[in-house]
Order: C-alpha cells, then structure tokens, then sequence
C-alpha cells in the first residue's frame, strides 16, 4: 500500500478484515514468507522441498535461538552474497543491544521490514488518532541516529532504528501521519547526543505552538530530555532571545542547519521563561510549553515503567500512550487501545507482518523438569501453539518467523494474553525470559554479570582474596536507577583495590544500550556494596528455612523487589560501598 494512498477509514476497514481472519492471514503470510525465500540455503537444508503450509514447516524446520542462527548470519555479514537465509540479497545489517556473548547480535534487515514497521505506525496512528486527534502540526521527536557503518562483506550496518530513519518510507509516512519531527535531519543525525538533544529542545520551542505531541522510542529518553531542560532552560531562552545559537554546539552541520531556523525572538524567549519561572517543581512543563500537544508518545512498558512516575510529573494532565511492541528481528502488535495507561497496555497482533508461534510457558516448565533427567537427544522440544490458539489468561514465550530470514526464532519475550481483537490476539507484555539487569535500554543477562564479575575479581587475586559468592540488584530509589553488584570476599581487601573492582565492573558491562545510557547519565554509577562473610550463608538458611534442599540452592543472581527478605539480609550486613567512577 502506497503512502500516499493513506485513508482513515479505509485502513481501520483493512486492519478489521485482516483480524477477522487472523488464521487464514497467518497461513498466507507463512506461505507469502516461504515462497519469496524457499531457494534459501537454509530453508533448502531442512528439506521443505517447496512446501508452504504450516504442518511441513513445523515438522521440518526446528526452534532456534540467535546462537544457531549466527553462523549463516556471519556468511552473510561477511559479504557472502548467495541465497542464504532469504532468496534475495541481504544488503542491511541491523545491530541488536543485546550483548551476551559480548558484542551485538547482527540481525538481517530488508524493505520488508521497513513496510512492516510502517503497516504497525499506520495501524496505531489510527487508533491513537480516533482517540486522540490531531491536525496538520509537527511532532517533538527526541530521536538520535547512530552512524551506519560497513561491515567486512560491505553492508550498511546500524541500529534498527536507524536503518528505519534513514529510509525514505519513514519520511513520507510520517509526513502523512501528521508526525513530521521539529528537528532537521542534521539535529537527527547529529554525531553529538548532547548536541542534538539540546537542539531537540530549542526547535521544539521555536515551534511551540504547532507541536501536537512530543515523543521519543523509550520513555527514559523524554525524561532525560527534560530532566536536561532543566538545567539548560535560561540558556535556551538566550539562544531564541539573541536568535544566536550556543557555542556548546560545536559540530557544523548542526550550527548550520539551526541557523536557518533560530531568529531573535524575544517575545518568545519572555514567554518561555515566564511559564518555566511559574511552574511548581516542573510539573507539567511538557503542556506549558507546548499548548497544543495532545499526549506524550514512546515505549512505556517493560523495562520503562520505572520512568511513568516522572513522566506523568512533567505531562500533568497530558495522556501517556505508549508506543507499539517489536523488537530487533521486526514487529509483533500495535497499541489499538492508547486510552489504557501504560502499566495495562496491550498490543494486537497484526496477521500479515510475519507468522507467529507461542510456547505455553505453564506446559514448557513442566516439560522442562523432565527433560533435566533426559540425556539431551532424547529431550523433547516444546510444542507452540499458533496465533489463533492462544488462551485468554495464559503466558506464552514468542516465536516469529519473518520475511528477512528469520525462521522459527525464539524471541526470548514472555507475553500474556489479555483477550482478542476479532480473532487476533491482545498481548501484555511481561518480561525478557532471559533478562536479568535492565534500567532503560540496557540488557545484560546473568552470563553478563558473571563475565564481569570474573573480569573484576582478577584485581582481587594480587592480594591473594577471592569473590567467594555475588549477586546483583537494581536501585530505582534514586534516579537516574543503578546496578548495585553485592559481593562476599574471602578476606580484607584494601579500599584502593575495591574501588579499582568498581570500577572495572562498571566498564565490564559491554551491553551497547547500558554503555550509551552511562555516557549520558541515564544509568547512574555502578554501586559495589561489600557484605560480611557469612551473608550468603544467612540467604542459604532463609531458602531452607522456607523448605528448599541444599541440593537445588542457587544463589539468586538478581534479587528483584519481591524478594525483599534476601534484599534486607544483604543491606543488614553491607560494611563498606563504592560507586564507580568510571563513566566520570
């Protein structure tokens, strides 16, 4: 479907035809996936021999994970041009933040990702729009390109969402979608995160009478936006005073482009700082600067519900809607309810963007104790269940198979689902399967965390000490949150040493999305808490205590908030703190 074809109507029509059919869709989308792809290396090796119905491609091609993929992933990376994973050539790279094994995941992008990724903003805008309307206007985007690079095989390789910026399908949606950013392309593509940010700021109120929401990705980026406004305010009301631009900007491109847009404005520049100076503590800055701003939009849920209270500070009365569910490897739902606040948000899968595949998780676990005695040949692989199977009230872990060559790929996400809109399913989002230290963006898993703590343990063998046991908490009590690592030592380290382990915890962290947050202060400094000897003795005697066998004790990695009897052990017996100061 053309953009410019765009109709209201017509699409929300579209969306409830493709609904009420979300089997039969389902079934043509896998075909549509496997036809254009069949000649796939890949596809080729399990034997599918052309086939496209469900039934051969479940009992051919099995689950997978990143880890069984990234060899064929590599050829491709490496400029193998041949069908590998897809019929045709991959020339796009994108790169997840998702750091286990210690670098990014390299994910295959494609057109048809990007018209996914517009089919899910056209189909939410719809929604947000009936209830939510606005006109002709701008948006106040808090968006930030990183820089595409080549890989060794020559394709263009950036972040998802850059790969989606720099296209030219993003530009015309948006245009119609009566989205288009305040910000030039210059201010986007800045090579300057603080630079941009601060130019986000002042273009959004040079045109503050015609922004009709403010948005950003995660919710984390629109409170440090004006969490930043706040300490830059009086020098951005200089900037429209003077109609000259600060010398903190310094990257040309950027001077270049705010120069044609910055005029001396003092009326503006009176007025900006009168509703800044009258407001209580900042709350609802955002509808005092930008009257006509209709809700704040972005990725609320998840690990993004830590920053609602904050947000919903600056929004005032304004509506929080949060923005639609997807990940690396491509789309999965739109928020077709924006009245729901984020906490219940839902997302209805769309049929046509890709064929979708739940585990139960109740039956996986059970299966799962007893495939541990199995030897590992005969473990059986759990059983999916398709789109229109689901049940209301259960949880189930994600499998998608989309059209840049991703075949039964284990998502990693658990979801529940919530009801149905006509036949397709209404998912919450509840949590990375894996995950284990998230703040913002960051997601570092418990291989992660080991692979730090060993890292930073080495400075603790010159003294002849060891990290006799460890685990990992996230503080949200102050903000920006932090990672708080608690570590048992053998013996009396000096304090020079453990500020040194501190440190080198902080930058062990490798995790794209945790070192980015840490440069820009969205992540507060790494907190190592030393406790006595005997602590995670003391956690040992609470779990037996509750009926648990040494046999199947494991220290909990991550002690979450609803383990709140492990977390008062542990801060009961802290004797020294050290925060990093690495990222200083």
């Amino acid at each position: 479907m053309l953009v410019e074809e765009f109709n209201m109507e017509t699409m929300i029509e579209e969306f409830e035809a493709l609904t009420k059919d979300a089997g039969r869709v389902q079934n043509e989308t896998l075909k549509k996936i496997l036809e254009e792809n069949g000649s796939a290396e890949y596809l080729q090796n399990f034997g599918l021999d052309g086939r496209t119905d469900p039934e051969s491609f479940k009992a051919c091609v099995p689950l997978v994970t990143h880890k069984e993929l990234e060899p064929y992933v590599q050829r491709i990376v490496d400029g193998d041009g041949s069908a590998i994973l897809t019929g045709k050539p991959i020339k796009t790279i994108s790169l997840s933040s998702g750091t286990t094994h210690g670098k990014p995941k390299f994910v295959p992008f494609n057109d048809e990702l990007i018209e996914s990724t517009m089919r899910i903003y056209r189909t939410s805008f719809i929604f947000r729009n009936r209830e939510f309307p606005i006109g002709n206007g701008k948006a106040l985007q808090f968006i930030y390109s990183s820089k595409q690079f080549k890989t060794k095989g020559g394709l263009a390789a950036g972040t998802a969402t850059t790969n989606i910026f720099r296209s030219s399908q993003y530009k015309s949606t948006m245009k119609v979608l009566h989205s288009q950013c305040c910000s030039p392309d210059e201010v986007i593509f800045g090579s300057d995160f603080h630079q941009s940010l601060y130019c986000h700021l002042l273009c959004g109120l040079i045109f503050r009478e015609e922004v009709q929401f403010v948005s950003s990705i995660f919710a984390h980026s629109i409170v440090h936006a004006f969490r930043t406004f706040e300490q830059v305010w009086e020098e951005l009301c200089e900037d429209i005073r003077k109609g000259v631009l600060t010398s903190r900007v310094t990257v040309p491109s950027i001077r270049i482009a705010m120069s044609k847009l910055l005029k001396p404005n003092p009326e503006l520049a009176d007025l900006v700082y009168k509703k800044c100076v009258g407001l209580s503590n900042w709350y609802g800055l955002v509808p005092a600067l930008f009257p006509k701003a209709k809700y704040i939009y972005g990725i609320m849920t998840g690990s993004m519900e830590p920053y609602l209270k904050k947000l919903r500070h600056y929004a005032g009365e304004l509506p929080l809607v949060t923005a639609d569910y997807g990940s690396s490897e491509g789309w999965i739902g739109a928020n077709v309810n924006p009245q729901l606040p984020p906490e219940l948000a839902t997302y209805a899968v769309l049929p046509n963007i890709g064929y979708f595949e739940f585990i139960p998780l109740k039956e996986n676990i059970e299966e799962h104790e007893q495939n541990k005695s199995l030897p590992t040949f005969l473990r059986t692989e759990p059983k999916p269940v398709g789109l229109t199977e689901v049940k209301i009230g259960e949880e189930y872990e994600i499998i998608v198979t989309n059209f840049a060559g991703f075949y039964r790929y284990r998502l990693g996400d658990v979801v529940k689902v919530t009801g149905f809109h006509n036949s397709t399913p209404e998912l919450k989002f509840v949590c990375r399967s894996n995950l284990l230290l998230t703040v913002n963006i960051d997601k570092n898993t418990e291989k992660d965390l080991q692979l730090a703590v060993e890292a930073a343990a080495k400075l603790l063998a010159a003294e002849k000490l060891e990290v006799v046991d460890f685990t990992s908490h996230v503080d949200f009590s102050s903000e920006p949150g932090h990672y708080v690592i608690f570590w048992e030592v053998s013996g009396d380290a000096s304090e020079e040493v453990l500020s040194e382990c501190c440190n080198c915890l902080d930058q062990s962290f490798v995790d794209a999305g945790y070192v980015s947050s840490r440069k820009v202060k969205s992540i507060g400094a790494l907190e190592l808490r030393v406790v006595r000897r005997g602590t995670f003795q003391k956690i040992l005697d609470h779990f037996l205590g509750l009926g648990a066998a040494v046999s199947q004790f494991k220290t909990p990695r991550c002690v979450g908030p609803t383990n709140s009897t492990v977390l008062q052990i542990l801060c009961a017996n802290v004797t020294n703190k050290f925060f990093s100061t690495a990222f200083n």
